[in-house]
């Protein structure tokens, strides 16, 4: 078989490999966990500040079953999150800081490849950068547009029907509480925006580039 990267910590009769195998026993871990397979980290940016990953908690435990399936060993960890909708002054000035993060991460933990868990407009490149300056086989797993806002009988899109509303307001067109309604109205599950904007470009993007399944 040949030597896996992983293997530079888990392989061996040596010290150090019996402290990296010993300290992973305590998640109830099993001698063959690390028999020279693939260890498969999931680079996950689950937060509850960032609503396009709200669900990636449910979302993961498919990604770590298909990693058993295919005999691989899942590993976990998170990153930071860089949530387009929540963080103040702009999610951009947190890419880069979000990148570096994953790529050190990646680079200082026992893993053979990784799944880039992404979806909100920042959170796909600053993975995919830090991904790539490490050199691993790299997967993207978005997590997918939210459903379609409906108010009124009519589709309604996330970040674009907003600015109308908000004018219409001004204007005297649109009463406090329809636009109260409306904003119950827009976002009705988990998942980046469903316009063409910046998430589901890069979603495209990283399509695009042989780094997602098509479709």
């Amino acid at each position: 078989m040949t030597k896996r990267r992983s293997q530079q910590w888990f392989g061996g009769l040596g010290k150090d490999a019996f402290i990296h195998r010993s300290w992973m026993k305590n998640n109830g871990l099993p001698d063959d966990a690390f028999d020279g397979r693939p260890v498969i980290g999931i680079c996950n940016t689950f937060s509850e500040f960032t609503p396009c990953h709200v669900h990636f908690r449910a979302l993961i435990e498919h990604i770590k079953a298909g990693v058993l399936e295919a005999g691989g060993l899942p590993l976990e960890f998170p990153v930071f999150s860089c949530g387009e909708s929540n963080l103040r002054p702009t999610a951009m000035l947190f890419r880069n800081l979000a990148s570096m993060d994953v790529e050190e991460a990646i680079r200082g933990n026992p893993m053979d490849g990784v799944v880039l868990m992404a979806g909100c407009d920042k959170t796909t490149p600053s993975l995919v950068m830090g991904a790539a300056s490490c050199d691993l086989p790299s997967i993207v797993i978005s997590g997918g547009p939210m459903l379609n806002g409906r108010f009124q009988g009519r589709e309604i899109g996330s970040g674009t029907d907003v600015w109308k509303f908000s004018e219409d307001v001004r204007a005297g067109v649109m009463s406090e509480q329809d636009f109260a309604d409306a904003e119950s109205a827009m976002s009705r599950s988990p998942g980046h925006c469903m316009t063409m904007g910046t998430a589901s470009t890069m979603a495209s993007m990283v399509e695009a580039l042989g780094l997602a399944l098509p479709g």
